[in-house]
Formats: C-alpha cells, sequence, structure tokens
C-alpha cells in the first residue's frame, strides 16, 4: 500500500492510500480524486488521466513507454519532464509518499 497525494490544480489536496498493484489512476478513480477523467479507463489511449509528477519523483519512476509518450503528446499542457498519464504508473511500495498535481483541465 503506498500514500499518494493528489492535489488539484486549485491546490486541493487529497491524501490516500492504494493498494499495490492498482494504478495512481485506479487509485483517484476509486476514491473520487476530482481532475482525472480516465476516459479509456487506463488502456493508454486518451491522455485524461495527466499529472505533473512532483519533481522529487521524476527520477524514481519507471520510464515512460512509447505509448504514453504518444498520448502525452494529446494532454492538455504536457510538460517533458513531469506529465505523466497515471494509468501507466502500477503502485508499489516504493510510490509510498508519491506526490501528483493535475492540470487545470483534461483534453
Amino acid at each position: 500500500m503506498a500514500k499518494i497525494t493528489y492535489i488539484e490544480h486549485d491546490g486541493t489536496e487529497h491524501v490516500v492510500d492504494v493498494a499495490n498493484g492498482m494504478t495512481v489512476m485506479e487509485g483517484a478513480r476509486d476514491n473520487g480524486i476530482p481532475g482525472i477523467e480516465a476516459d479509456c479507463g487506463g488502456a493508454c489511449a486518451c491522455s485524461t488521466c495527466h499529472v505533473y509528477v512532483d519533481p522529487a519523483w521524476i527520477d524514481k519512476l519507471p520510464e515512460k513507454g512509447d505509448m504514453e509518450e504518444d498520448m502525452l503528446d494529446f494532454a492538455f499542457e504536457p510538460d517533458p519532464a513531469r506529465s505523466r498519464l497515471t494509468c501507466q504508473l502500477k503502485v508499489t511500495d516504493a510510490l509510498d509518499g508519491l506526490v501528483v498535481k493535475m492540470p487545470e483541465r483534461q483534453i
């Protein structure tokens, strides 16, 4: 289980426990966190679960795959260094303390 902090664009924080094996997107969806729409349900076929990863966590996450890189081209104001799709981040104990911030809107 990992404690993940989701920060809405307006600064509202939501700290939730997410079970190992789930994705960061599923943790948001299952806990009613606003700002992550996840229209494709986690198939990496949209960019509506886009977030900006806290700079302290960028190097601790697995590298982006080609599909994620391609989908981020469609995200709202992607940041080459910090943008990730939460459907592609599998929760493990190593993600305990992860902080992500939602963009102003999802495309």
